[in-house]
């Protein structure tokens, strides 16, 4: 079955000299545009308070002192956690777009290129920290990349580096769902390094195992909810496959969302005593990191409820948007919470 094309009248725009030709964008694309970049500017800035405010926030009269670099460690954090997300939604295009009925040929511009670029960056800022005793280097002196290979968390660090790499790689190759292998090694890193075996924390690897069932599925459903708002756009023309899209993605990402839950009460019962709850840092980085959670699930369910309702796919963008936007707080959040004082327990946990 074919699928048919929006028409010529509607593609093209109106050239300097009034004549039309198929290059020059019309003034509503150009106002979208200017939304669009407008809303990245927005998003980037919301989420660069998180590192420049958040530490100081979260610290304040909790009786805990700052890890050195706490500021630098949670936006390299940021950056890598928002490339984690990006390189996910474009190894998710695949598996999407094959389960939609006549979907049209337009995807979106690649970004996965860009997005390995910059988290390669920031693991390579995260590893040199740890080569220098998690003490971010002063000068050029200070920088020991040879120390990485005598601790485990440096070799973690280089593991996520060259992962990155691979992720860009094979965005960038004929087959780019390949991205998801080096992606989860990224993952599997990041919950290894978050529960050390060495330290006062009971079986190391069941917290980590919580830890990476949480990243990979909060991971996917960020990335993967950027990408599908992205396509819809291009999709305007065909609202059919639009709206199977969207709701393909709302089934996913249920799944997502109740591992989400279930291994973040989890991670949270095993690691922060209830009574440090309003008392920590982490503990109060924790609330708000749950109340934001609260708010996207409620826009989920007012998105899915309006395509359920009317079968008009652009309703659903709009709560779908925000959604967006206040998982990309989410991201600069749980960047913050690896990077703030981890909580003690005086004595020890009844569970786990």
């Amino acid at each position: 079955m074919t699928v048919s094309r929006p028409s010529v009248a509607a593609t093209v725009g109106e050239d300097a000299d009034g004549s039309v030709g198929p290059d020059a964008p019309s003034a509503a694309e150009r106002r979208s545009a200017l939304r669009r970049g407008g809303a990245v500017v927005v998003l980037v800035l919301l989420a660069a308070l998180v590192p420049l405010l958040g530490p100081d926030l979260a610290l304040h009269e909790s009786g805990e002192a700052a890890a050195p670099g706490i500021d630098l460690v949670t936006l390299l954090r940021t950056v890598m956690f928002g490339a984690l997300c990006v390189l996910a939604g474009h190894a998710a295009d695949g598996w999407l777009t094959r389960r939609v009925q006549d979907a049209p040929e337009p995807r979106p511009a690649n970004w996965s290129g860009t997005a390995a670029f910059l988290g390669a960056l920031a693991a390579v800022g995260l590893a040199l920290i740890v080569a220098n005793g998690n003490i971010p280097p002063d000068t050029l002196a200070e920088l020991r990349p040879g120390r990485l290979w005598q601790t485990t968390d440096g070799r973690l660090a280089l593991l996520e580096v060259n992962a990155f790499i691979a992720a860009g790689f094979c965005a960038q190759s004929r087959r780019p769902g390949s991205a998801v292998l080096p992606l989860a090694v990224v993952a599997a890193a990041e919950a290894l390094r978050a529960h050390p075996s060495i330290g006062p924390e009971e079986d190391p690897l069941v917290g980590s195992a919580l830890t990476f069932v949480h990243l990979t599925s909060a991971t996917l459903w960020a990335g993967g909810l950027l990408w599908v708002l992205r396509t819809m756009r291009l999709w305007r023309p065909w609202p059919r496959p639009a709206a199977a899209l969207l709701g393909l993605y709302a089934r996913v990402a249920a799944v997502l969302f109740a591992a989400i839950t279930a291994s973040g009460i989890c991670s949270t019962l095993r690691k922060l005593p209830l009574d440090s709850v309003f008392t920590t840092a982490y503990g109060r980085v924790l609330f708000a990191k749950l109340l934001l959670v609260v708010v996207i699930a409620v826009l989920a369910v007012l998105a899915r409820a309006r395509l359920k309702r009317g079968g008009d796919p652009w309703s659903a963008m709009v709560p779908a948007r925000a959604e967006v936007v206040a998982l990309g707080l989410v991201v600069a959040t749980s960047a913050l919470l690896t990077a703030v004082p981890a909580p003690i327990w005086w004595d020890r946990p009844l569970w786990g």
